[in-house]
């Protein structure tokens, strides 16, 4: 939001001050009509495809440069290019195409997104600040339908940018289009949580234009441009984390974040569970805990609905997460008396 009062206040007050140096409507409109286009041209360059078409201009002209400033060193003394004007213009283009070149692939490695998105962070005044190289985050679809990704970005425990490439978006879209309900409100639940991070001041989003054409699968395409941006994937998707770490990709995993966060409990230890259905063994109960742990109950199945207090026996953690054995705490009293 700040970022536009800046914007609106240049161009109002670029209309004034002409106004006020020259008395002349007609010259305060021009200079407004020039702010305009300015403000547009700094608003496109949060485009990746534009950004790449301003870095390939701009080393292109230090190409350029360059060259000119080499032969005007070799035209103070004896040399060929003197003599040579197709030479000159080989060594012009030369440098010339290296230096667009240069720019090009430079706009993709080099943290220009930050530097745009500053604004985003200038409340903290950590703009720059991150464990990784560039601060690049790349979000699949399992994350954004998850809607997690935004309170953790909220508390800032992730900074830097997120990409999202816009076949993820699509994707997206499909699942949101979809004629089952279940899918369908998870697809549109996913375009909140992306509008919601937009909106957010903690962090930075960018939507990638680029596709990759040789790849037809979805994770092996969000690999490839986590490897090409040295980015950070974060996902749920368990397949995709595996890949992934296989190919030398960092990956957050939000499940095995939720995991590591959860309260440890111990052999022994009373809690309270509500049971809710019947197990796979004979007379088991399950029910969970607040944080979605699994507690399975030994002789639980009578008990059914009820809201029990069970003693811990065993705790088994899987990459899926935890699960809790218990018995009814009664029970385990009766049996210590006797």
């Amino acid at each position: 939001m700040q970022i536009w009062v800046i914007r609106l206040f240049f161009m109002f007050a670029s209309a004034v001050i002409s106004y006020i140096l020259t008395r002349n409507i007609f010259y305060a409109l021009i200079a407004f009509a020039i702010a305009c286009v300015l403000v547009a041209a700094e608003i496109t360059l949060h485009l990746p495809s534009t950004r790449r078409v301003v870095a390939s201009g701009v080393g292109l002209a230090f190409g350029v440069l360059l060259a000119l400033g080499l032969l005007q060193l070799f035209d103070q003394s004896e040399s060929i290019l003197n003599e040579s004007m197709p030479l000159k213009t080989a060594v012009i283009l030369g440098i010339g195409y290296i230096g667009l070149v240069s720019g090009y692939y430079l706009s993709d490695s080099l943290p220009f997104t930050k530097l745009l998105n500053s604004h985003r962070y200038s409340h903290t005044g950590s703009a720059y600040t991150s464990n990784d190289s560039n601060g690049f985050k790349l979000l699949d679809t399992s994350v954004i339908i998850d809607g997690r990704i935004l309170e953790i970005c909220e508390t800032q425990f992730i900074d830097g940018t997120l990409l999202i490439p816009r076949f993820v978006l699509n994707e997206l879209q499909n699942i949101a289009d979809s004629t089952e309900l279940l899918r369908r409100n998870k697809g549109r639940r996913g375009f909140d949580i992306l509008r919601s991070l937009q909106n957010s001041p903690s962090i930075g989003v960018e939507i990638l234009e680029e596709e990759v054409t040789h790849l037809k699968e979805v994770d092996a395409k969000i690999v490839h441009l986590a490897r090409k941006y040295h980015a950070k994937i974060i996902t749920n998707d368990l397949n995709l984390n595996k890949v992934a770490e296989l190919q030398g990709v960092t990956v957050l995993n939000i499940n095995e974040l939720a995991n590591a966060i959860r309260p440890i409990v111990v052999a022994g230890e009373i809690i309270q569970v509500h049971l809710q259905k019947v197990g796979k063994e004979q007379n088991q109960g399950v029910g969970y805990l607040d944080d979605g742990t699994m507690v399975i109950v030994e002789d639980g199945k009578s008990h059914i609905g009820q809201t029990l207090e069970v003693v811990v026996t065993q705790m088994l953690r899987t990459s899926a997460g935890q699960m809790i054995f218990a018995r009814n705490a009664d029970d385990a009293i009766h049996e210590s008396v006797m």
